[in-house]
């Protein structure tokens, strides 16, 4: 290993952890970091060593940072185990499975004095910050609320991939996975922070109206309306069962104006007074970031678990909700056979739209599938 580049280990190195060893590996090239370490219950093959599971690791080398891409239900144990062992850590979203592990999660943080930064990639996007810049100058006028449209498609092999995948619980631990916690975390978090909303303190309420057209436990079509200390409305329509997948966005309105982030591509779309704009950013990689943020302490992480805190109470909202409502098989079309099989909730898009326009939840506005 050479001298004086932080080490590094992935827990959990299939379906998403893939991506982070591949990332490892571009920083290990580059001559950034090095990849010290796969940890799976699987064996791994090749030339980077392999332990079954975080314990094993930590009792024979410690890294440097512990990138953890599990299971939600495990983020609390293995991020608590890796800070308390001296390791800086990237986890993988959403933070935790509760509000309540989110606390217990910062505590250990503040405990042990290490570096906890959450995998929600847009916290990193220059677009974001060109969005405050904008709102800033007055552009758009008066702030009037932020509305966020997730319209993505899932197949039965999705929720087929693993044993927690679609559930609320798993041999009696609540897992949260859901189109809100999940897949489409990323809409709402964006949207949080664009209305200046870190903290779990930062929120005043959240309603949640959770429904399901796949056959799993979870969500996979909802709304969710949050009130925020400053007073701002941010609504989002999220699902997993539109016709095809559309690129997810997150709107500004204000009184002259509106901007709206196309988060998976960093391109901002502005329209005001001015006329209209198209804008593309860049994006910190957060990992990259983490380090920085190692090598030089006065240099803010660009999402703390701290950060997550908003996010959390919406999770906790999901969390103790109802379970989520069928969609009625009339309402419903089935697209495509066997693993590709998905269904497809009749004018779903339009609803999500109306959701993140008017500030309303599915059964406030009057969706068929909510009444």
């Amino acid at each position: 290993m050479p001298e004086g580049l932080p080490s590094v280990a992935v827990v959990g190195v299939h379906g998403h952890g893939a991506t982070h060893v591949r990332r490892v590996t571009e920083l290990a090239e580059r001559g950034v970091a090095t990849l010290a370490a796969l940890v799976d219950p699987r064996p791994v093959d090749g030339d980077v060593p392999w332990f079954p599971d975080l314990d094993a690791l930590l009792a024979q080398a410690p890294p440097d940072v512990v990138i953890i891409s599990t299971p939600i239900h495990t983020h609390l144990p293995l991020a608590s185990a890796a800070l308390r062992a001296g390791c800086d850590v990237l986890l993988e979203k959403p933070t935790t499975a509760s509000l309540a592990e989110h606390a217990e999660l910062l505590a250990v943080v503040e405990e042990t004095g290490r570096l906890c930064q959450v995998g929600f990639q847009t916290f990193g996007s220059g677009a974001v910050d060109e969005v405050a810049r904008i709102v800033a100058t007055g552009e758009l006028g008066e702030i009037t609320g932020v509305g966020a449209v997730g319209t993505w498609v899932r197949t039965a092999a999705y929720f087929a991939r693993a044993r927690w995948a679609g559930r609320r619980t798993l041999d009696g631990v609540e897992v949260v996975d859901g189109v809100v916690t999940n897949p489409l975390a990323h809409a709402v978090a964006t949207a949080l922070l664009l209305a200046g909303a870190r903290t779990a303190q930062d929120v005043t309420d959240v309603r949640v109206d959770l429904y399901r057209a796949h056959p799993i436990e979870a969500d996979d079509t909802s709304a969710v309306v949050v009130e925020t200390r400053s007073g701002l409305r941010i609504s989002a329509g999220l699902t997993l069962c539109a016709p095809v997948r559309s690129p997810a966005r997150v709107t500004v309105r204000g009184a002259l104006g509106t901007a709206t982030l196309f988060y998976e591509t960093d391109e901002i779309a502005v329209s005001s007074p001015r006329g209209t704009r198209r804008i593309r950013c860049g994006r910190v990689d957060l990992l990259t970031q983490l380090l920085a943020a190692r090598a030089d302490r006065s240099v803010p992480l660009r999402c703390s678990a701290a950060d997550t805190g908003a996010f959390l109470r919406v999770l906790e909202a999901v969390r103790t909700g109802p379970d989520p409502t069928p969609v009625p098989s009339s309402l419903v079309e089935w697209v495509g056979e066997g693993d590709e099989a998905h269904p497809v909730i009749a004018d779903i898009e339009d609803w999500c739209a109306r959701v993140a326009e008017e500030g309303a939840t599915f059964t406030e506005l009057g969706a068929p599938f909510a009444t």
